[in-house]
C-alpha cells in the first residue's frame, strides 16, 4: 500500500517554508515514513533558481528576493496562488525517474485546470504549463538524495501586477495569466486545492490519502525547524 500524507500550510513565510522542507527530506532519508505533499501560500516574494540570472530581477522594491536550491530563473509567490511542494522518495517503483516525476507534475496541473474548464499545454523546451502563450504555472524542482522538494505554483487568483517587476522564468516574449484572468471569476481557492490533490495521488498511484498532523509530532513541529538553508544568499535587489 502506498500512501501519501498531505498538509495545508495556510500563509506562511517562504524562507520557513523551504526549512519546513529541508527537514522533512533530512527525515525522510533517515527514516522509512510516507510521501508527503505540502500546500502554502506565500506573502509577496521573489526566488531565483540555482543558475538564475539576477539581470531578471527588475523592480522588486519592498519584496524580499531570494536565491534558491530549486531549478529554473526568477519567478514571483503571493496571494491568490497555489503553491505545492511534494516531498517524495523517487526510489519508489511508482516514480521511476525525475523526468517522469515532472512530466507526473505538469499532468496534475494539467487536469486541475480541466476540471475548471480551462485547457492547460506543455510547451517544451519550456517548463511549467501554459494557455496558449500565457503561462499559468511554474515548475522548479530540486532532488536530494533521491527525495524531491521544491515544486509547482498555480496561479489561481494572483495578482499579476507582481510579475511585471521580473521577467518571470527569465522569458521577455512569455505572458503570465490566472485561472481568475482566464475564467473571468474567481475559483475557490480549496476546490482547486482538492482537485490537485486528487490528482497528484491517481497519477503518482496512492491508494490512501491522508491528511497529515506531522505539526503536532514533537519531532516535526514547525517550530522546531532549523534556521535557514546556506543555500539562501542576501537579497539581490
Amino acid at each position: 500500500m502506498f500512501e501519501l500524507l498531505y498538509k495545508d500550510l495556510g500563509r506562511m513565510e517562504y524562507l520557513a517554508a523551504l526549512a519546513l522542507q529541508e527537514r522533512l527530506v533530512e527525515l525522510k532519508q533517515c527514516e522509512s515514513s510516507p510521501d508527503i505533499l505540502l500546500f502554502v501560500e506565500h506573502p509577496h516574494v521573489y526566488t531565483l533558481g540555482r543558475g538564475g540570472n539576477e539581470s531578471n530581477v527588475l523592480a522588486p522594491e519592498e519584496v524580499p528576493v531570494y536565491r534558491t536550491s530549486r531549478g529554473g530563473d526568477v519567478t514571483y509567490h503571493g496571494r491568490g496562488q497555489l503553491v505545492a511542494y511534494p516531498i517524495i522518495d523517487l526510489r519508489s517503483k511508482l516514480r521511476k525517474d525525475v523526468h517522469r516525476y515532472l512530466r507526473n507534475l505538469e499532468m496534475t496541473a494539467i487536469r486541475t485546470l480541466e476540471d475548471f474548464g480551462l485547457a492547460g499545454i506543455r510547451r517544451p523546451p519550456f517548463t511549467g504549463i501554459w494557455i496558449g502563450d500565457r503561462k499559468i504555472a511554474a515548475i522548479g524542482v530540486a532532488v536530494r538524495r533521491c527525495i524531491t522538494y521544491h515544486g509547482l505554483a498555480l496561479n489561481v487568483n494572483t495578482d499579476l501586477g507582481y510579475f511585471k517587476r521580473i521577467i518571470p522564468c527569465g522569458l521577455s516574449w512569455a505572458e503570465v495569466t490566472s485561472m481568475a484572468r482566464e475564467l473571468g471569476a474567481e475559483p475557490d481557492q480549496r476546490e482547486v486545492r482538492d482537485s490537485f490533490l486528487h490528482h497528484f495521488a491517481d497519477l503518482f498511484g496512492y491508494s490512501e490519502v491522508k491528511e497529515s498532523h506531522f505539526a503536532e509530532d514533537g519531532r516535526w513541529r514547525i517550530e522546531d525547524r532549523d534556521p535557514p538553508s546556506s543555500i539562501l544568499h542576501p537579497q539581490v535587489s
